[in-house]
């Protein structure tokens, strides 16, 4: 499956209260508002970091590589709490349908394609329903109807002074494959930096809307070595990776396939969380008795000491 059929069971799975409140389950992604909120951070800190530096600038433009809309969705209520952001610039790769909202208006599904920077390989961009709702004047009712025809068609389109103000917001650019491998070239080249194939796809979207300048800063994704095969598309030999990042390829990998279905990767997490929980009981047992032992030792060593005393009486 998909990243959209993934999150589709993840979703499914804290709908189901009961199953939910079994497993104590939480989410460290996106659909965690708190992950949100943490990434609002990343914007104050380089806004600083920006204007320490270049004293003319008054206003930070950010460049942000997105599938989930997750990390922009930071950067909006940092602007919105006030953060002196310029342009917040949607960067995708083919899978553009936040590119084809925010130029056409059209938030219309299509099939995913699979491309180098996989992580952005999303069709439904769930932190998009928590801006649409913004975009809808804070309208649940509203939202709820968008969302509620986009279930059914697959399509959410919108016109005139909403799209004028959805287009306020964001500006947005499409980097395909070929782009992303001459802008990885091109900065290896230029500047002796690797860009990862996510990263660069926001790099080329500042070039494209004439952005690259000192008051524009493009949030990194990954290190290069994580997507080593198409980073050497662009760039062979690659440069010499980190000591730390070599050793992980020696390292054993482990992963489970489960069918596309929740029913069946909820079962598989309960499974597991059954043979968990019986290890880490069979460990505490160990532990008990390699203690019992240990005091038992100490005991027979200590009469071992006292008789030991009272014969030299």
């Amino acid at each position: 499956g998909t990243f959209d059929d993934c999150q589709d069971i993840v979703k499914a799975s804290f709908a189901n209260q009961e199953f939910r409140d079994r497993v104590k389950l939480g989410a460290v992604n996106s659909i965690n508002w708190c992950r949100v909120l943490a990434q609002t951070t990343y914007y104050f800190w380089s806004y600083f970091r920006v204007t320490d530096a270049e004293k003319d600038v008054k206003e930070v433009n950010f460049s942000v590589p997105t599938g989930n809309f997750g990390d922009i969705l930071a950067g909006y209520y940092s602007k919105r709490m006030g953060l002196p952001v310029g342009d917040l610039i949607v960067a995708t790769n083919e899978n553009d349908i936040l590119h084809r909202f925010f130029t056409q208006g059209e938030y219309h599904r299509e099939d995913i394609q699979a491309t180098i920077s996989p992580s952005m390989d999303i069709c439904v961009s769930s932190n998009f329903e928590r801006y649409l709702f913004h975009l809808a004047g804070d309208d649940s009712t509203t939202l709820a109807n968008w969302m509620s025809a986009f279930e059914s068609t697959g399509k959410l389109t919108i016109s005139g002074k909403m799209l004028d103000k959805a287009r306020a917001d964001f500006k947005s650019a499409r980097a395909d494959t070929d782009a992303t491998l001459k802008i990885i070239k091109r900065y290896n080249s230029d500047h002796e930096y690797m860009l990862c194939p996510h990263s660069a796809v926001g790099v080329d979207a500042v070039h494209q809307l004439n952005t690259a300048d000192s008051a524009t800063v493009c949030l990194a994704t990954a290190h290069f070595a994580k997507f080593g095969d198409a980073c050497s598309m662009a760039v062979d030999p690659l440069p010499t990776l980190p000591k730390q990042l070599s050793k992980l390829w020696k390292m054993q990998i482990r992963s489970s396939n489960c069918p596309n279905d929740a029913s069946v990767v909820q079962a598989f997490m309960e499974k597991r969380i059954e043979e968990r929980i019986a290890k880490h009981a069979a460990r505490d047992e160990k532990k008990k008795v390699l203690k019992n032992v240990v005091l038992v030792s100490a005991a027979v060593g200590a009469l071992a000491m006292a008789v030991s005393a009272l014969r030299r009486r």
